[in-house]
């Protein structure tokens, strides 16, 4: 974008972007001013998503990839059992059609912002003769148990997700809600331990997951929730492997001491999405249980590749 195109693109976005009590000053200055809650620490997370690496513009349309781009910051706050405050929002548009892209961009955006009740408080856009690129830098802050770390599942806890896994290629990784009051719930209701989304697939975040804690990790095959989309899949991955390995779920995965976890699973407080326990944490090492069978559980997931 050129100078004009960048300074009609900010006059249009500021009359679509709805004022936020905390936040007394919004896109058109050197920096936003943005009140935050005087004892809480500020949670900072952000995403890029490339064209032809993350989504593919001409088959999901510019509106769903903001969506996006905005539910996968979301869902990292939520992984901290998190309340999302405010968005920073950048660019590398195209230069041909890239005003159009951006106004459809930013419809997605702030659809899945406002859900949340999130502000857009700036950002930045440059035009270039390549793909489409968004990054997103997400603010909020803990809820009242304070921030719920990878770092703190014990041997004993249970390993519970929500939802289902697997298959997300056939449109959940773009259509997905955040669980971000999910997360918020099964905070106050639980002692959570631990928590991780499940971004990259259930396999390669339970390795993280444990590796922070400096534990292991037994999972029972024949409990990990399959969706109907992992089932559809017509390639040589077993529905179970596409649940393991396949990413872009968007769930929890948490733990929490096997008493309570009895108790969550009796009485499923989430209107309209399962929670079930899939494994236990251990001592050491990762492990699979399958028709009695224990082998090594492989890091399965997505992991981007750069020399």
């Amino acid at each position: 974008m050129g100078d004009k195109s960048e300074l009609e693109f900010v006059s249009w976005l500021r009359t679509k972007i709805s004022s936020k009590a905390w936040v007394p000053v919004g896109p058109g200055d050197d920096a936003a001013v943005v009140q935050w809650p005087n004892d809480k620490p500020c949670l900072a997370t952000s995403d890029m998503l490339l064209e032809g690496s993350c989504f593919i513009l001409a088959e999901a349309g510019a509106e769903r990839i903001g969506r996006k781009a905005m539910n996968v910051n979301l869902s990292d706050i939520a992984a901290m059992a998190g309340i999302p405050r405010a968005a920073l929002v950048s660019l590398a548009l195209p230069k041909n059609g890239g005003k159009q892209l951006a106004q459809q961009l930013f419809k997605g955006l702030n659809q899945a912002a406002e859900l949340f009740d999130t502000a857009i408080v700036g950002g930045d856009t440059n035009a270039w003769n390549g793909p489409l690129a968004i990054s997103i830098t997400l603010l909020g802050f803990p809820g009242p148990k304070g921030p719920i770390l990878r770092s703190n599942a014990k041997p004993g806890d249970a390993i519970l997700v929500t939802g289902q896994l697997g298959g997300s290629i056939l449109g959940k990784h773009l259509d997905f809600t955040p669980r971000i009051a999910e997360a918020q719930l099964l905070s106050q209701l639980t002692n959570l331990n631990s928590m991780i989304d499940l971004s990259d697939g259930l396999a390669l975040d339970l390795h993280r997951l444990c590796t922070e804690s400096k534990c292991g990790a037994t999972l029972f095959a024949d409990r990990i929730p399959i969706s109907e989309a992992a089932l559809q899949m017509k390639d040589d991955k077993t529905p179970l492997q596409h649940a393991l390995g396949d990413g872009e779920d968007f769930e929890l995965l948490f733990t929490l001491p096997a008493l309570e976890a009895q108790q969550l699973l009796k009485d499923q407080p989430l209107k309209g999405l399962r929670i079930t326990q899939i494994g236990e944490i251990t001592k050491d090492g990762l492990f699979m249980e399958e028709k009695g069978r224990k082998f090594l559980l492989e890091a399965l997931g997505y992991i981007h590749q750069f020399d």
